[in-house]
């Protein structure tokens, strides 16, 4: 008698478990700001100084003392010239100063005057000449305030974060020229199967039948460096159980994580479960998302491993989904999951699926999402077509019109 199959697992328990193998990678390393887009912050940044390190002019125009400026019978003199760089002195009562964006406020001035907003007597000769003001300042007016962007010993950015090109020019604002970093996930990628052929190596006329191309071989190694890590490529790997073992057995050797693609169902040919099981720990999940059904994660000699289903969809979706939050885990991000947001479709999709859909969508002019109508596991020309997925729960058919939740690929992508 056949032991009764396990029951699916849902994404979300599958992705706890997961994340509960990522435990955060300990080395570290100091890199230029330069270099540091895409990197994971390995100690809070705290700032030394204020930003700006003092009230500074956010217009070109003229520094004022809105007191005089109320009184003024006439043109006001202009008595100084302030530019970004330089200390401007104290202004003169019932006098304006010159200023540039970026510039210090002369003590003494509460405001700033746009030039569009002054008209010069003697344009020619600014320093003969008074300045009429077309109208009346508000205090504060154009002022950026000191420490308005940063607070000396605020903490700027977090251990954890996923630092981005604005978050360098943060840090450089404070003077930050390296950063303490986790160092790079290194991974171990290859594929199963005797019918994947590399693109160059036969000619499309000249390809056996049942033999294709390994396409995802490409966008996981592209995904993988887009995370940051350093990945071994160790190719295609024969349906051979010693072929299997053989390549894990290498892939283990000074990496943190093996991932493939294909050969983690049951059949004949699938050797990736037996394989790790001799080598290490193996847990093989069935997961109630479609497309991405069959996925894998164990440990095959203290180096994590993740086995993707073969058809391009699933492996790319469930990637997306399972694998990209587990590497940032490893890299010690907190906020791991993909964030989604409620757009309206503009398509029916009347079967509901007893698993959780992952649609592949697009938004379009009106600011909804269109289908590909082909949804297919192994149609590849949808994740190209679409920018983004629709979370669809269990059971859940859709209407023109209804709220979904979509996940963008630059969401995920970077």
């Amino acid at each position: 008698m056949t032991s009764a199959r396990a029951p699916l697992k849902s994404l979300d328990e599958a992705l706890t478990e997961l994340l509960s193998f990522a435990t955060v990678l300990e080395d570290f390393e100091s890199v230029s700001t330069f270099d540091a887009d895409g990197r994971v912050l390995a100690q809070d940044i705290t700032s030394g100084l204020q930003v700006p390190p003092q009230d500074n002019s956010s217009m070109d125009g003229y520094a004022v003392r809105c007191a005089d400026v109320a009184q003024a019978t006439g043109p006001l003199p202009v008595s100084q010239r302030i530019a970004a760089g330089s200390a401007g002195a104290p202004l003169l009562p019932n006098t304006v100063a010159r200023i540039f964006t970026g510039a210090p406020i002369p003590v003494g001035a509460d405001a700033v005057v746009m030039q569009e907003d002054c008209t010069l007597e003697n344009p020619d000769n600014p320093a003969l000449s008074g300045l009429r003001i077309n109208t009346l300042p508000q205090s504060g007016q154009w002022i950026r305030r000191a420490g308005e962007d940063v607070k000396m010993g605020a903490v700027v950015l977090q251990k954890g974060e996923l630092l981005k090109p604005a978050a360098l020019g943060l840090a450089a604002s404070i003077g930050m020229d390296s950063l303490s970093v986790t160092r790079r996930p290194r991974v171990a990628l290859f594929s199963t199967g005797d019918e994947l052929v590399m693109p160059g190596a036969v000619a499309p006329e000249h390809m056996k039948p049942g033999a294709i191309y390994n396409s995802n071989r490409f966008f996981l190694r592209a995904l993988l460096r887009r995370l940051g890590c350093e990945v071994t490529d160790f190719g295609i790997v024969p349906d051979r159980l010693d072929a299997t073992v053989a390549a894990l057995e290498q892939a283990a050797q000074n990496h943190d994580l093996i991932l493939t693609s294909g050969g983690v169902s049951v059949g004949e040919e699938d050797h990736i479960k037996p394989a790790v099981q001799s080598l290490g720990a193996l847990n093989l999940w069935q997961i109630a998302i479609k497309p991405g059904k069959p996925f894998a994660y164990g440990q095959v000699h203290g180096a994590h491993f993740i086995g993707l289903p073969g058809n391009p969809v699933s492996s790319f979706v469930t990637f997306l989904l399972l694998v990209r939050p587990f590497l940032l885990k490893l890299q010690g991000v907190v906020q791991v999951a993909p964030k989604s947001i409620a757009v309206q479709a503009d398509f029916d999709w009347p079967k509901a699926d007893k698993r959780r859909e992952f649609l592949r969508v697009k938004r379009n002019a009106s600011g909804g999402l269109d289908l590909y109508p082909n949804q297919s596991s192994g149609v590849l020309t949808s994740a190209v077509w679409g920018d983004g997925l629709v979370d669809n729960p269990p059971g859940q058919t859709i209407r023109i019109g209804d709220p979904v939740q979509f996940i963008s690929f630059n969401e995920v992508l970077g």
